[in-house]
């Protein structure tokens, strides 16, 4: 298995429209990649050069179609692939819906093994190397009543991280996760502009009481899929201005 990625290896972001797949599509082309966002919608004006793909993560069919488009526009597979897809329904784990949770882990979870799976088959198939990054968050570790859904999602697919790290580590590809705290973009940005008065509380919790920034996160996913990271592999990388060394969350 050769080690070394490509010069200027070929991306591919899920839920690349949203505030953090568009920052980081941004900032891997800035490093030098080719880049493809997917999404949901049917087509998208991009005038960065970045290709696109309608996606739905939570069907295989639709993600395979992805990777072959990817293929056949940049000529070579994907060897760096952030899986990035996500969405958040409030609701605890009594009063959410069955099709709510079933959505939930569909596109947070289901979605985002699907597409690193795809992915790292392609790159064993061509016998390259490769990065993963799943974008997760610190709801994995840190229970949350009123996103039940969401949080069993981001625990499922901590471990999900590990063990693919483990299976694929013997073939160069390397896998790990990003946990962002409260980002002031993105789902959580969402909520916040729903509720601004939880934008103030989520702030005055945060031991270095800032929100984060979505650029920030962009370039710690472009940290984690560099050619100079030989060796992380299995690791979360945990962004979250200190909550998470917090013995309570009140």
């Amino acid at each position: 298995m050769k080690q070394s990625l490509p010069k200027n290896p070929v991306a591919v972001i899920s839920g690349g429209l949203g505030d953090i797949g568009w920052a980081t599509a941004l900032e891997l082309t800035k490093a030098g990649c080719g880049v493809s966002v997917g999404d949901v919608e049917a087509s998208a004006d991009l005038d960065e050069g970045i290709h696109y793909q309608q996606v739905d993560v939570s069907d295989e069919v639709s993600v395979k179609q992805w990777f072959t488009s990817v293929e056949k526009h940049f000529g070579e597979p994907a060897s760096v692939i952030v899986a990035n897809a996500g969405i958040v329904v409030l609701g605890s784990a009594m009063s959410a819906s069955l099709a709510d949770w079933q959505r939930t882990l569909g596109v947070n979870l289901t979605g985002a093994w699907l597409t690193a799976r795809t992915g790292a088959q392609r790159l064993l198939d061509a016998n390259m190397p490769g990065r993963i990054v799943f974008v997760g968050s610190w709801a994995a570790h840190a229970p949350h009543v009123k996103m039940a859904a969401y949080s069993a999602a981001k625990a499922g697919l901590r471990m999900l991280s590990k063990t693919m790290a483990l299976e694929l580590a013997d073939q160069g590809i390397l896998v790990n996760e990003i946990a962002p705290g409260f980002v002031d973009a993105g789902l959580s940005g969402e909520i916040f502009k729903e509720q601004p008065g939880l934008a103030s509380s989520a702030r005055a919790m945060v031991p270095n009481k800032q929100l984060i920034d979505v650029k920030e996160v962009a370039e710690s996913i472009a940290y984690l899929c560099s050619s100079k990271r030989r060796n992380m592999t299995g690791s979360t990388l945990l962004l979250d201005g200190g909550l998470s060394a917090r013995r309570r969350m009140d």
